[in-house]
């Protein structure tokens, strides 16, 4: 039996009664958040915004179970409540503390992973949807992790041409400084996920150009990968998504410089997702990046580019 296969038996002995959870990951700017919308209209599925705290609730969780070892003076489902609520995107999910106290003292889970399922139901229930998910770019970094805390996750890894990226993502306060920044940024995301991907027992990859130009076959795929039925509200999400995103208007955030990013700042962002996908924006980048930031991008991302049956060596002016 192969290594992968037995990763596969052994996680799915361990989460025979648990729905498949998507954990959509891939570089900023890439499609995510498209994605996660199209799968949030879905009447049985529930992705909150970005959550980022699950690396280090695993470390908090972990540190107090050895202290409790010793000598009993740590309760892991504190530390790992702490970590979540002080997180500085709990604000983001617009939950209630106490409630989710709650939650933690009624069930008191015996494992992390039944910690992390008990804030993301609290999240489904509060949108009153029976499954969850998650959205995370920067969890392409840990889905071996991921797959260890929650076995029943599903990683739908969205890749989309790194020079549309870097046009989307560099005028941004979390986004590179200069093209050879964000070429090299755009290249490691891809190769991380990519790494890890013979050691999970469900990933997935998915092209963000093929679901604008043609979304019915990829929704579909990506739905059956997730024991998800079918439902024509995945293409239609549009109609839904502003009463959607109007539950989490975000708050200000503090960039990694230290400056105030503030709430419209946040919001602008996602200012398409508001609107059916528009085909003709995919090669936007063709004309509105220089020719000389294109050449530098593919000098150092071209081979990639290439193995991901993008075309290189083409510009446009």
């Amino acid at each position: 039996m192969s290594a992968l296969a037995s990763v596969k038996r052994l996680l799915g002995r361990r989460s025979q009664e648990r729905l498949p959870a998507p954990f959509i990951v891939g570089a900023p700017r890439s499609g995510t958040t498209l994605l996660r919308l199209m799968l949030d209209a879905h009447p049985e599925l529930a992705i909150p915004p970005e959550t980022y705290f699950l690396p280090k609730a695993a470390k908090s969780w972990e540190l107090a179970v050895k202290r409790r070892r010793r000598d009993r003076s740590t309760d892991p489902v504190e530390a790992f409540y702490a970590t979540v609520v002080e997180h500085k995107r709990w604000r983001d999910f617009h939950l209630d503390a106490a409630a989710f106290k709650r939650r933690l003292d009624d069930e008191r889970p015996r494992e992390l992973g039944d910690a992390v399922r008990a804030f993301y139901r609290l999240y489904s229930d509060k949108v009153g949807k029976p499954r969850w998910g998650d959205k995370t770019p920067f969890y392409v970094r840990r889905m071996s992790l991921i797959q260890e805390i929650v076995p029943e996750a599903r990683f739908v890894h969205i890749v989309r041409d790194g020079r549309a990226v870097t046009l989307s993502i560099k005028d941004l306060w979390f986004g590179p400084d200069s093209i050879d920044e964000a070429a090299e940024f755009w290249t490691a995301r891809i190769g991380e996920g990519r790494e890890q991907a013979p050691q999970l027992a469900h990933y997935m990859e998915v092209r963000y150009e093929d679901i604008v130009t043609d979304p019915e076959p990829h929704l579909r795929r990506i739905c059956d990968f997730l024991d998800l039925p079918w439902t024509d509200r995945v293409l239609n999400y549009h109609e839904h998504v502003d009463e959607r995103i109007a539950l989490e208007i975000p708050p200000e955030e503090i960039a990694p410089d230290g400056r105030v990013v503030s709430t419209a700042e946040r919001q602008k962002i996602m200012e398409r997702v508001s609107r059916p996908p528009d085909p003709s924006r995919i090669a936007r980048w063709r004309e509105d990046m220089p020719a000389g930031d294109q050449r530098r991008f593919e000098a150092i991302a071209g081979p990639l580019l290439e193995e991901l049956g993008y075309e290189v060596g083409a510009t446009s002016r």
